[in-house]
C-alpha cells in the first residue's frame, strides 16, 4: 500500500533480461536502507526488492512478462529517471490517497501547458478495453505521484503541477508522446464495478 507522495526519484543503471523476466538494478540514495522481500512503487508499480548493494547505494528488483505489458517499465533504459516511494508506514500521517501500486494501464502525454507558476499536463488512454473513471476533483496516479483531476472526459483527463512536484519527480522529463502508467482510484473502480452489475441486471 502507498500514498503517491514520491520519496526520491531513482536512476536505472542497469537492465538484464533473464528468460521474460528482466531485472533492473537502480540507484538511489536511501538504498542503504533497503532490504530484500520490501515492496516499493516505482513509477507506481509494485516491485519486490530481490537484491541491495549498500556500498554502491543500488537494488535489483525484477518484472515478469505481465508487468512489462501493461506498464511503462518496457520503455525504461539506463539513464531513465524512476519516481520511487517505499510502502505506507502505519505510524504517520496519511497524505495522498491510497495507491495499491497495481498499475491499470498507461497513458499517453498529449499536451503540456506551461501556466506561468505551475504546469497542466493532459493525458490519453484507451477507455474501452479496461476499467477506467476519472472525475473533476478526483484522485488519480501518474506514475506513482498522487494528483487531483482537473479536466475529466471520456478517455482524456487533465492534471496540474506545482514546481515541487515538477521538481522532485520524473513529470520534468515529461513532453508530448510520453508513455506513463496510470492507476485509477480504488474506490471509483468499485463503485463502477457495482454500478455495471446493477445495471446489467
Amino acid at each position: 500500500m502507498f500514498t503517491g507522495i514520491i520519496e526520491k526519484t531513482a536512476k536505472v543503471v542497469n537492465i538484464e533480461q533473464e528468460g521474460t523476466n528482466f531485472h533492473f538494478t537502480l540507484e538511489v540514495d536511501f538504498a542503504d536502507e533497503l532490504a530484500i522481500d520490501q515492496s516499493m512503487a516505482h513509477d507506481g508499480c509494485c516491485l519486490t526488492v530481490v537484491k541491495v548493494d549498500k556500498e554502491k547505494k543500488q537494488y535489483v528488483v525484477t518484472a515478469m512478462t505481465e508487468t512489462m505489458q501493461k506498464t511503462c517499465l518496457g520503455q525504461w533504459k539506463v539513464g531513465t529517471e524512476v519516481n520511487v516511494e517505499r510502502s505506507m508506514r502505519m505510524d504517520g500521517r496519511f497524505d495522498g490517497h491510497i495507491v495499491q501500486g497495481h498499475v491499470d494501464q498507461t497513458a499517453i502525454c498529449s499536451k503540456v501547458v506551461d501556466e506561468n507558476g505551475s504546469w497542466r499536463y493532459y493525458f490519453t488512454y484507451d477507455h474501452e478495453n479496461a476499467p477506467s473513471i476519472t472525475v473533476p476533483k478526483g484522485s488519480i496516479s501518474i506514475n506513482g505521484v498522487s494528483l487531483t483531476v482537473v479536466d475529466s472526459e471520456k478517455g482524456m483527463f487533465s492534471v496540474a503541477i506545482i514546481p515541487y512536484t515538477h521538481e522532485v519527480t520524473n513529470f520534468h522529463n515529461f513532453q508530448p508522446g510520453t508513455v506513463v502508467n496510470i492507476e485509477f482510484d480504488v474506490f471509483g473502480k468499485y463503485v463502477q464495478r457495482l454500478m455495471e452489475q446493477y445495471m446489467a441486471k
